[in-house]
């Protein structure tokens, strides 16, 4: 695979910035989940290694080669604050392709998260800077860039595989320490109602519990528990 580095596409920032606001909302991963009816769910063993807090934001995708996984530099070229970056590195769970020093870059350049189908390392020094990142595994071995110098055979902004979900660029990502969800950028309009009313009738079960309201009321009530 050659070097290809590619524009974000536009996004909708005031529809993004309605999901963003509900980055408190209790598992909120969950929510979107189920706004989804399932759907666009990574796989269970993606999760927040560093930073336990929820992240938000469009994706800004990696794609490495098998057999030769360099450090994703290139999406400094690219990135808007907001970003979420999510890499596809294979499933390789020995080689990391992340650590604190590349943290701290992203903190700088405004990234809100991270999301690696693969391995990060350094994760005490993320945690202190307070950046989440979630991925596949941990692991002290560094990628093939700090011995070989070479950043090549990487694409950015172009669809990848991550926990078994297909991502684009422009997607949204929600992340918790429960785990990653996405939204298809076209299905975002579509899905933002449903993850609101879903989250508001949440909290408005959480208020009946604590009045005493019995399983067969919140039933009829909502339908589910």
């Amino acid at each position: 695979m050659k070097k290809a580095i590619n524009a974000n596409p536009e996004v909708n920032r005031e529809l993004v910035d309605k999901f963003v606001a509900m980055k408190d909302v209790l598992s909120i991963s969950c929510v979107v989940g189920d706004a989804q009816e399932r759907n666009y769910v990574m796989h269970s063993s993606i999760k927040i290694r560093t930073a336990d807090r929820a992240f938000i934001g469009t994706a800004l995708t990696v794609r490495l080669t098998p057999g030769y996984l360099v450090d994703p530099l290139d999406i400094f070229k690219v990135v808007n604050p907001g970003d979420v970056v999510v890499i596809d590195a294979l499933g390789e769970s020995e080689t990391s392709i992340w650590g604190g020093l590349m943290s701290g870059l992203a903190m700088k350049a405004g990234i809100v998260g991270a999301v690696i189908d693969g391995s990060q390392r350094d994760t005490d020094e993320t945690r202190l800077i307070g950046l989440p990142v979630a991925s596949r595994s941990v692991s002290p071995r560094a990628s093939h860039s700090a011995y070989t110098g070479s950043f090549e055979s990487i694409e950015v902004n172009g669809v990848v595989s991550c926990g078994g979900v297909t991502v684009k660029p422009g997607d949204l990502i929600v992340g918790d320490e429960i785990g990653i969800c996405v939204v298809p950028s076209e299905s975002m309009e579509a899905v933002y109602p449903l993850a609101r009313e879903q989250a508001d009738k949440e909290e408005a079960t959480r208020q009946l519990i604590a009045q005493g309201y019995t399983v067969d009321e919140l039933l009829e009530k909502f339908g589910r528990i």
